[in-house]
């Protein structure tokens, strides 16, 4: 919808008193407000005239003198109407060289599970239905099977977010009792996820054991009680340790567990369901690999390295997911069929790993080549330094993106993008914060980087698919220049 045009001064009059202002119900009476009308309702109208009116009394009360028309009135009332309908959750660029970016969303889903997506939002589904005997079915049997056979596990279930798998295995396991971790692993994620405060709320004991940077199996085995109700394991997905460092693998926690018939739990994080390496990416261990070493349960996100939509996913013994799923709690985590409708496809994509890297968009973004990129720069560096003129310098340059949402926190793949600099040195940061702003106001947000008196525009997630659509946006970034 386009907005009023504003009319000449000379055309304008003087209002320097609240008698002068129109009524409402004269400006909802205009033909341009009857068009807005169709689009946003009677009600919602009458609000925007409603709070222009109020807003320009007020200023005219306060001694200013307004030289306004109705049209003018009218374009701030649509004005309000736009900004008050628009949504709040929008498509951005990123351009940040975080793939997996927390504040972005972190996975995009792959082609297969947005169909599948769509059609659960569109039609009823048998989300609870069995439809062999036409009961009553359990939605996780909608992709269990594919889960364990995926992963090697017994069993499995889904609930919201990895945090979520977290709390309800400690609540079910260890309610009033103990649970072993070393120090090393008591770690914190965005929005203060913090494993001794999930601990507590999940009624749960903490006993550390070791110290930050060295724990020994023998530290396990002596913590070991009466109270203690499992051993537990926390993969550093956010943070390394290097220098004197030790720590005990999950295998011989396992074994020190099964040793004092307890279980052994093991919170992957992000966790992947396949050998990164196979890609040419640094290895991250597997879910396979963790069930194999003898955990009795994994947590991992369906969000992170998986590539799906936000789940928890818990795997392990089959009698441990029985309880697991008994909880109370399981009920108030529980995934709806959207998740579920996202998650199936996504993982049926692993059943041929020769498409993966094609299908999954995650591995698709994560394997680019450094060249493909530095070909799209090249390509997209004289738009955009046409569309920001003089002011500024856009370069061509290697860069290095990194997975995010803390996989592999110490790992980055070469990648390449556009580098923008001021052309005069005088207040480079301001000009800097001013233009990232600006991309930040365009249609679709451009999010980049502020680095070493630079911005720098990743191209690693902007795949061909979406080229068209940044560039077409450019000449409003022209605009906002000479506005």
């Amino acid at each position: 919808m386009q907005t009023i045009a504003d009319s000449s001064p000379a055309q304008q009059p003087l209002i320097n008193h609240p008698s002068q202002l129109p009524a409402v119900d004269k400006l909802l009476l205009s033909d341009t407000m009857q068009q807005l009308r169709q689009h946003y309702g009677l009600d919602a109208c009458t609000q925007a005239v409603r709070e222009v009116i109020g807003e320009l009394r007020t200023r005219v009360l306060a001694g200013e003198a307004l030289q306004l028309d109705h049209a003018q009135m009218l374009a701030m009332a649509q004005q309000r109407l736009e900004k008050r309908f628009a949504p709040r959750l929008r498509p951005v660029f990123n351009l940040t060289g975080t793939v997996l970016h927390t504040n972005l969303g972190r996975a995009l889903l792959p082609q297969a599970a947005i169909d599948a997506v769509v059609q659960a939002m569109s039609a009823p589904a048998n989300l609870e239905y069995d439809l062999e005997d036409g009961g009553r079915g359990d939605r996780d049997d909608l992709v269990e099977s594919l889960i364990c056979e995926l992963t090697g596990a017994e069993a499995a279930t889904i609930v919201n977010n990895n945090a979520a798998a977290v709390l309800l295995v400690l609540s079910t396991l260890a309610l009033n009792k103990e649970v072993i971790v070393s120090r090393g692993e008591l770690v914190e994620i965005g929005g203060a996820f913090r494993i001794p405060d999930v601990m507590t709320r999940a009624g749960a004991r903490l006993v550390e054991v070791g110290t930050t940077n060295r724990t020994h199996a023998k530290d396990y085995a002596e913590a070991i009680g009466d109270s203690t109700a499992a051993l537990m394991k926390v993969h550093c997905s956010n943070y390394a340790i290097t220098g004197f460092t030790r720590s005990v693998s999950d295998a011989d926690v396992a074994h020190i567990a099964h040793e004092h018939q307890l279980p052994t739990f093991v919170d992957l994080g992000s966790g992947t369901l396949v050998d990164l390496r196979d890609w040419g990416l640094p290895h991250e261990v597997t879910v396979r690999e963790t069930v194999e070493s003898g955990a009795d349960i994994v947590t991992f996100s369906g969000d992170k390295l998986l590539g799906g939509p936000q789940a928890g996913i818990i795997v392990g013994k089959k009698a441990l997911i029985a309880q697991i799923k008994k909880n109370p709690l399981k009920r108030a985590l529980r995934v709806g069929k959207i998740t579920m409708a996202a998650l199936e496809p996504t993982l049926r994509l692993y059943l041929n790993p020769e498409k993966l890297a094609q299908e999954l968009t995650t591995l698709r973004l994560f394997t680019r080549k450094a060249a493909e990129m530095q070909a799209q720069a090249e390509l997209l560096q004289a738009p955009l330094q046409a569309a920001l003129g003089s002011s500024f310098v856009v370069e061509t340059a290697p860069m290095t993106s990194q997975i995010g949402s803390g996989a592999l926190p110490v790992e980055s793949l070469p990648s390449y993008g556009l580098k923008i600099h001021p052309a005069s040195g005088k207040q480079a940061g301001r000009q800097l914060t001013e233009l990232e702003a600006r991309l930040r106001a365009l249609p679709r947000p451009v999010i980049g980087r502020l680095h070493d008196d630079a911005l720098w525009l990743d191209l690693r997630c902007l795949e061909a698919s979406a080229q068209a659509a940044w560039l077409q946006q450019l000449p409003a970034l022209t605009r906002q220049h000479k506005a």
